[in-house]
């Protein structure tokens, strides 16, 4: 199953919207109102020009303190290389502009798995004139030493930690310190499952890996020992039954699949059939 990267983003900043920007923005952090946010419901764009559409990524209206006036924070997240990028910041910027009439504070996270040096403006230019000079921010994810944010007790820290740059030999010592990390925070579960679910989409370690982490686990000091072992098999313990539900799910569907071919073969109509084992009718015409 293709993995919604915009859709994981989008999730984790929403729950942590200020520790994002404290993390890599915290001149952007010092002068927003946290007490006055909100997210602003989804917007699709039709390219034209390109065809296609595009979903903006996250929109935040807030404050700044001590101004009266609505703000727009756009956070758009990229998960492949694209050299028109930027002029898509600028579009995005353009429409969301004419339709908001606020100020908009545009910002770029480029988390794909490659090094590049991306640009963080999109001009319009004659060797007579400068037309534009469009410009936003930008953290680009594989260019951060993964080791510099282990010690911030900050969620987005932690679950970003699987995108930033990273060897394939330090792939069990950063699961570790990830783990050591959401221990530290004791955050509630709803927030831990989110950041370990974010975290695990983008590092899977083997088996053998797994064994190597609990035996490092266990030379930690006892007390944070115990509290990570404790992390690591309440959440084993959980996606177990997860997959042990999702095959109960998957034989019950098998089950009603095989009840459909047999009443197909009996001259069932597919719209009493979908009635009876709740299959879809596009999947019941598929088992004709």
């Amino acid at each position: 199953m293709a993995v919604d990267h915009d859709r994981l983003f989008k999730e984790l900043i929403t729950t942590f919207f200020e520790e994002f920007l404290l993390l890599f923005f915290p001149h952007v952090h010092e002068h927003i109102d946290f007490q006055h946010v909100s997210f602003l419901s989804e917007e699709l764009f039709t390219d034209v020009t390109a065809g296609g559409e595009y979903r903006v990524g996250l929109l935040v209206e807030t404050k700044l303190k001590g101004e009266d006036s609505l703000i727009i924070v756009h956070i758009e997240n990229q998960s492949y290389v694209q050299p028109s990028f930027p002029e898509r910041m600028f579009i995005y910027f353009s429409r969301l502009f004419e339709k908001y009439r606020k100020r908009m504070l545009p910002i770029a996270v480029f988390s794909y798995d490659y090094l590049r040096n991306e640009p963080s403006s999109f001009t319009l230019q004659f060797p007579f004139f400068d037309v534009l000079q469009f410009r936003f921010l930008t953290v680009e994810l594989r260019k951060q030493n993964w080791r510099d944010y282990i010690r911030h007790d900050n969620p987005i820290a932690a679950a970003l930690l699987s995108k930033m740059g990273y060897t394939e030999s330090e792939r069990i010592e950063l699961k570790k310190q990830f783990l050591r990390m959401i221990v530290r925070m004791e955050l509630d579960e709803a927030k831990q499952r989110l950041l370990i679910g974010f975290f695990e989409t983008y590092v899977k370690l083997s088996d053998e890996e797994e064994q190597q982490l609990r035996n490092e686990v266990n030379e930690m000091e006892t007390k944070e020992k115990e509290k990570v072992l404790e992390l690591i098999i309440s959440y084993e313990k959980k996606a177990l039954e997860k997959g042990l539900k999702e095959g109960v799910e998957r034989g019950l569907q098998q089950e009603k699949r095989q009840i459909a071919k047999k009443m197909l073969a009996k001259g069932y109509d597919v719209q009493t059939i979908h009635e009876l084992t709740e299959l879809s009718l596009e999947e019941i015409e598929k088992l004709k």
